[in-house]
């Protein structure tokens, strides 16, 4: 438990970068269900100050989600920037997202069989993650929208249920995933 010293005289968001850095460590032991109140002991404050910076448990963890996708987009972008062919590049950036968020210990932890409907929920919920996987795919307006939405649906999907290998898994989204967003996609443009 650390003293909340820290957040005395500290600007606002700096605060709430500190308190979504702990906040990850407690995700990883306890997963997307972690309290508030679990959440207060490990930052070392009341749940009424933690409540002062969030308003609740939910804008916490889409807090969580969006800080942690941005890292995650930045490394897709990254590695898919020289790639010019669109189903190959698609295909990679799922593929890299999965593994991302399996790397990073309180993403993982949140897509454990108790905790996958609360990770998917948030994820599929998340404003940030439906805007980042929009302009990845180039697809603008409500058409754009609803392949980027069915894109993290099947992230969500293969987070919760793997596909067995890293092979198999790259072949399924070749295979089933990739064509069909960029029929889509194509067709709406």
């Amino acid at each position: 438990m650390r003293g909340a010293d820290w957040m005395r005289g500290t600007r606002r968001p700096a605060v709430q970068d500190a308190i979504l850095e702990i906040a990850g460590e407690v995700f990883a032991t306890k997963g997307a269900n972690a309290s508030m109140g679990d959440i207060a002991a490990a930052v070392g404050c009341s749940r009424a100050t933690l409540y002062r910076y969030f308003d609740g448990r939910r804008q916490l963890q889409l807090a969580y989600i969006e800080r942690v996708a941005r890292r995650i987009g930045a490394v897709v972008a990254e590695t898919v920037s020289d790639r010019p062919e669109p189903a190959d590049r698609l295909t990679e950036s799922i593929i890299v997202a999965l593994t991302e968020v399996r790397r990073d210990p309180a993403l993982a932890a949140w897509f454990t069989a108790a905790g996958a409907g609360v990770a998917g929920e948030l994820a599929l919920s998340s404003e940030f993650i439906e805007t980042v996987a929009t302009a990845f795919l180039g697809a603008g307006g409500e058409d754009g929208g609803e392949a980027a939405r069915w894109v993290v649906r099947v992230i969500v999907s293969l987070l919760a249920v793997p596909e067995g290998s890293p092979e198999r898994e790259r072949a399924v989204i070749a295979r089933f995933v990739t064509p069909t967003v960029l029929g889509f996609t194509e067709t709406r443009s």
